[in-house]
C-alpha cells in the first residue's frame, strides 16, 4: 500500500467517526447545557465554592465569573509550581523559576498548555496530575460556557440573561469532558499508552550510557489534553512520544478526540437556536476549511521534490516511522486548526509551504473547527462580520438568525477579529526588532523569523505548539508569550459575551422575502471567502517574509 493511499484511507476513518458522533454529542451537549436538573455531586460541588445554580446572569456577571475562576486558577496553578521542591511526589525537581512558572500558569489557565520546559524532566506527579491536567478539564469547560453563553444570546430575546457561568462550568466538566475521558484513558491504556505513578528508572543502553525515564499518569492526562484541546503534552516529545502515542491506531484515535467535540457542537448551537440547518451550515464551513487545509498539507509533503524526499516518499525529516507522512500532516492540521497544540511531529521540520499551512490555521483564529467552545464563538463571530458584509453589498441592514446586527454589534465583533493579530504581530516585530531575543533563534533568515512569528501566533491565538527550533525558556519570551496568551484567550472573551449580552436584549426580528439566507451553501461559500480574506489581508506581509520566502526559495 502507498503512503498516499493509506493516508487517505485514514482520513477517511476519521471523517466516519467524526460523522457518527456528530449528531449523539451533538444532541447530548444540547441537553446538558438547557437541562434545569442539577445532579446530586453537583450539588455539592456548588455548596463548596457557594454558588447557586439556578441564578441567571447577565453578560457582566458572567464575565466576571470566568475572569474571576480564571485569575485563581493561575494563582493556584503559579503556587503549586514555585512549591514544587517542598510537595511530596516532584521525584526530586527543584521548584519552577518564578519567569517559567508564571509562564506555564498562564499557558494552561488560556487553553494554551505552551510548554517552555521539557515535562519529563521538571514536573513531578503532583504538579503534572493534580495542576496541569486538572486545568486541561476547567479550562476547556470555561471556553465551552462561554460558547453557550453567546448561542443563549441568538436563541434569547428581549432578555440580558445568559445562564449561570457555575452551573455552565461544571455541567461541561463533569457531565462531558469527564465520561469521554474516562473511556478515551482506558482506549489509550489498551493501545499501550502508560498510567502509573513510577518513579525515575533507567533503561537500556544509550549512547554508552543508560537512558532515564520516569512513568506517570499519562494514558488519563492525554486523554484530556486532546479531547480539550490543550496540547501540553507529559513528555517533551508531546504525542510523538510513545508512551502518549504508542500505535497509529492510537494517533488517529487522538486526532478524533481533538475534532469530535469541536464539530459536534455546531449541532448543539443549531439545536438550541431551533434550527439545526443554521448549526449545518457552520459545520459545512468548518469542514470545508480543514478538509482543503489537510489535503494542501498532505500534497506539500509527499510531494516535495528532491532526491531524498523521493527515497524517502516525502518529507520524512522529522515525522515518526510508525505514523509516516499522510498521519503527521492529519494531525498537524487539526491541531494547529484547533486550540490543541499538541504534535506528533517535528513542525520546524515541515516544508517550508506545510509550515505555512500550520501558521496560517492558527491565524484564521483556530476556528475551523477550533477548540472547544472556542472555535464555535470564533466561527460565529466571523458569521456575523460576513452578513455584515453581505448587508453592505445589498444595502440592507445586516440579520443573522432574527437579530439586527447593528453598530454595536459589527463593534465588538470587530474588535474580537482585531485582538489577536494586534498581539501577534505587535510582539513578533518588538522580538526581531530589540537586540537579545533573536539569539533563541535557532536559524536565520526567513525560517528563523518564522519561528518567532510562529510562537507568538501560537500563544496569542491559544494553540501552544512550536517551531521548536525557538528557545523559549527565557524571560523575555516566558514574560511576553504568557501576557500574549492570557490577553489572547481572555479579552475576546469580554467582547464575545458583551455580544451576547446585547442580541439577548433584542427583540427577534420577523424573516422576510430580503432576508440573508444563512443556512444556504451561498452563504457558506461567503463564510469561507470572508474567513480567508480577512486573515489573507491582516497577515500576508508577515507570512510572506517567513514561510512563504521559505517554501518558494526551497
Amino acid at each position: 500500500m502507498s503512503p498516499v493511499f493509506a493516508g487517505v484511507l485514514q482520513l477517511l476513518a476519521l471523517m466516519a467517526a467524526l460523522a457518527l458522533a456528530y449528531r449523539p454529542l451533538g444532541d447530548y451537549m444540547a441537553r446538558v447545557y438547557s437541562s434545569e436538573k442539577h445532579y446530586k455531586p453537583e450539588k455539592w460541588i456548588y455548596k463548596i465554592i457557594g454558588a447557586n445554580p439556578s441564578a441567571e446572569m447577565r453578560w457582566p456577571a458572567y464575565l466576571r465569573g470566568v475572569l474571576a475562576f480564571s485569575a485563581v486558577s493561575v494563582l493556584f496553578l503559579y503556587a503549586l509550581q514555585r512549591a514544587q521542591g517542598v510537595l511530596p511526589g516532584s521525584l526530586g525537581f527543584a521548584s519552577i523559576d518564578p519567569d517559567q512558572a508564571f509562564n506555564t500558569a498562564a499557558s494552561f489557565v488560556a487553553n494554551t498548555n505552551w510548554q517552555s520546559y521539557a515535562g519529563e524532566q521538571a514536573m513531578g506527579h503532583v504538579v503534572q496530575t493534580g495542576g496541569l491536567a486538572v486545568q486541561n478539564f476547567v479550562s476547556a469547560a470555561v471556553g465551552m460556557a462561554v460558547a453557550v453563553a453567546l448561542v443563549r444570546g441568538f436563541a434569547r430575546s428581549r432578555t440580558g440573561e445568559l445562564g449561570n457561568f457555575w452551573a455552565d462550568l461544571v455541567r461541561g466538566t463533569v457531565r462531558i469532558l469527564l465520561p469521554i475521558s474516562v473511556i478515551g484513558a482506558l482506549v489509550l491504556v489498551a493501545c499501550g499508552a502508560i498510567q502509573n505513578f513510577a518513579g525515575i528508572h533507567e533503561v537500556g543502553q544509550f549512547m554508552g550510557g543508560t537512558q532515564q525515564w520516569n512513568g506517570g499518569a499519562v494514558a488519563s492526562q492525554e486523554v484530556i489534553k486532546e479531547l480539550g484541546t490543550n496540547g501540553g503534552g507529559y513528555f517533551n516529545a508531546n504525542s510523538a512520544h510513545p508512551f502518549e502515542n504508542p500505535t497509529p491506531f492510537s494517533n488517529l484515535f487522538e486526532i478524533f478526540l481533538i475534532l469530535v467535540i469541536p464539530f459536534a457542537l455546531t449541532r448543539t448551537f443549531g439545536r438550541m437556536v431551533g434550527s439545526l440547518r443554521q448549526g449545518y451550515a457552520i459545520l459545512a464551513t468548518m469542514a470545508t476549511i480543514w478538509l482543503a487545509f489537510t489535503a494542501l498539507m498532505m500534497w506539500t509533503e509527499f510531494a516535495h521534490h528532491g532526491p531524498a524526499f523521493e527515497v524517502a516518499g516525502g518529507a520524512m525529516e522529522g515525522k515518526e516511522t510508525r505514523f509516516g507522512i499522510g498521519a503527521s500532516a492529519i494531525f498537524s492540521v487539526a491541531t494547529t486548526l484547533t486550540s490543541t497544540g499538541a504534535v506528533n511531529s517535528f513542525h520546524s521540520s515541515f516544508t517550508g509551504l506545510g509550515g505555512g499551512i500550520q501558521l496560517l490555521g492558527m491565524q484564521l483564529g483556530e476556528i475551523a473547527p477550533g477548540g472547544v467552545g472556542s472555535g464555535l464563538y470564533g466561527m460565529l463571530i466571523m458569521a456575523i462580520i460576513a452578513v455584515f458584509i453581505a448587508g453592505l453589498m445589498v444595502g440592507r441592514t445586516p440579520e443573522y438568525l432574527g437579530k439586527k446586527i447593528g453598530t454595536r454589534e459589527i463593534k465588538l465583533a470587530a474588535c474580537y477579529i482585531l485582538i489577536t493579530p494586534a498581539l501577534v504581530l505587535c510582539f513578533t516585530a518588538a522580538a526581531m526588532a530589540l537586540p537579545t531575543p533573536p539569539h533563541s533563534m535557532l536559524n536565520s533568515g526567513a525560517h528563523g523569523f518564522s519561528e518567532v512569528l510562529y510562537a507568538y501566533t501560537s500563544g496569542a491565538n491559544n494553540n501552544g505548539s512550536a517551531f521548536a527550533g525557538l528557545n523559549a525558556d527565557t524571560q523575555w519570551f516566558n514574560s511576553t508569550i504568557g501576557i500574549a496568551m492570557l490577553l489572547g484567550r481572555f479579552l475576546p472573551m469580554v467582547f464575545v459575551l458583551a455580544l451576547a449580552g446585547s442580541l439577548a436584549e433584542q427583540k427577534p426580528v420577523p424573516e422576510t422575502t430580503g432576508t440573508l439566507r444563512t443556512d444556504k451553501p451561498l452563504y457558506t461559500g461567503l463564510l469561507v471567502g470572508t474567513i480567508l480574506i480577512i486573515t489573507g489581508l491582516t497577515y500576508f506581509p508577515a507570512l510572506a517574509l517567513g514561510p512563504l520566502a521559505e517554501g518558494l526559495a526551497s
